[in-house]
């Protein structure tokens, strides 16, 4: 059995307008998450049932952290083979099915890296690499949809 990391975070719901869940439409989606000795994220639903559009919302955050995840292992494995990365963005794109109960799942997330390597040598590797970040990317290996990537790799 390998090492066991534990995680903990605190949900607050704050969307009580005074009538608490009286009826679908009187109470606000926002909530708070908290991390201990870290900022503090203001959530809410998708604007789409009836939330906050100026919050986070878990859809967003499944989305970064596949996003960041990917990152993460990307740059490790880049410094362990000697690539140079000077400049990683993502523009991550998900797709979530709302089923006719009004229950969902999210069918397919597709990374988008735009890396920036120092050397034009590095550029094929660079590439290649996406594959084994996705490999060992724990929240990619946790979910039950495809995690594809289509990376950009350039040099400046």
């Amino acid at each position: 059995m390998g090492k066991e990391h534990h995680y903990k975070a605190t949900i607050s719901w704050t969307g009580n307008t005074g009538t608490g869940t009286s009826s679908y439409r009187n109470y606000e989606r926002s909530h708070t998450i908290q991390v201990e000795n870290k900022a503090l994220i203001e959530g809410s639903s998708d604007p789409a049932f009836r939330g906050d559009k100026t919050r986070h919302n878990p859809e967003d955050l499944l989305l970064s952290s596949l996003s960041s995840c990917h990152m993460l292992w990307y740059l490790h494995f880049c410094s362990e083979e000697g690539i140079i990365v000077t400049h990683y963005t993502d523009e991550a794109t998900g797709i979530m099915e709302e089923t006719a109960d009004g229950s969902g799942h999210f069918t397919s997330v597709t990374l988008h890296p735009t890396v920036i390597v120092q050397e034009k040598s590095m550029i094929e590797r660079a590439g290649e690499l996406h594959h084994k970040a996705n490999q060992f990317c724990f929240i990619a290996r946790s979910v039950n949809f495809p995690v594809k990537h289509i990376p950009t790799t350039l040099v400046k």
